[in-house]
């Protein structure tokens, strides 16, 4: 790590000189840097600095946007694993994809019950685990409650609370869920909970993107100013490109939901 962080000290007293001037006058990589993975320190500085000028530019034209920052994971993997946040935020996309797919559909199937979540006395358990699910007619669907008579009670109130506008009737240990008729009211019922999904899903990206920055700024008095400046831009650049793929999710769910 400490070689590592030898390549970044040289950056501040660059960024006063042109780039050119700059990579003449820089010192080769000192044995075991990682920045050889980069064919050496000349070229990381100059990858760097250039991202820096062309990112700092002011657009000229209304809606211009700046130049990407694109930072080598494996150069700052001692400071943090920039794979690890793609994927920490991909996986909260992926789980808005799940839950568009399995929860919000106009026509409601015994599969969308299986993983609502029942508040037991003995913990959280989705609905499946504790019932029998099935389809009794194209109007009804059934939940038998036998093995776990004892959580009927609390499977009615996770289903009615679930969102997805249905109403169950208990007889015994046995729940009927009447599945609501396609009306124009379902669908915009349906099409509210796609937009609190997707605004759930963006406050957990938020906390991603959060945890990933303060990882960063750890690292402000070890590495220059620019570096941190150009790890936090790359990181909102992640989070940026999450949120438009989630906007696309939900605009598509909207369209399907409201036909």
């Amino acid at each position: 790590m400490a070689m590592a962080l030898r390549c970044f000290r040289h950056l501040p007293s660059l960024l006063y000189r042109s780039s050119f001037t700059a990579i003449r006058g820089m010192p080769r990589a000192p044995a075991g840097c990682p920045a050889l993975l980069l064919d050496g320190c000349r070229q990381c500085v100059h990858q760097m600095l250039l991202t820096r000028q062309l990112a700092t530019k002011k657009a000229k034209g209304k809606g211009q946007s700046q130049a990407r920052v694109n930072i080598s994971a494996a150069l700052v993997e001692d400071i943090i694993n920039l794979e690890e946040t793609n994927e920490d935020m991909q996986a909260v996309v992926e789980a808005l994809k799940e839950d568009f797919s399995r929860n919000l559909s106009v026509r409601t199937s015994p599969g969308a019950l299986d993983h609502i979540i029942v508040m037991t006395k003995d913990g959280k358990f989705p609905l499946n685990q504790l019932g029998q699910i099935s389809q009794k007619s194209p109007q009804i669907i059934i939940v038998n409650m036998t093995n776990f008579p004892e959580s009927t009670a609390a499977a009615t109130k996770a289903i009615r609370e679930s969102g997805m506008n249905l109403n169950p009737e208990v007889d015994g240990t046995i729940i009927r869920v009447p599945i609501p008729k396609v009306t124009r009211e379902h669908r915009e019922s349906l099409a509210k909970l796609a937009k609190q999904s997707t605004n759930k899903s963006k406050e957990a990206l938020r906390k991603v993107r959060s945890k990933s920055i303060n990882q960063v700024k750890k690292f402000k008095s070890k590495v220059s100013e620019d570096t941190i400046w150009l790890l936090e831009k790359q990181i909102q650049q992640m989070a940026d490109s999450a949120v438009a793929e989630m906007d696309k999710l939900l605009a598509a769910k909207t369209k399907e939901l409201l036909g």
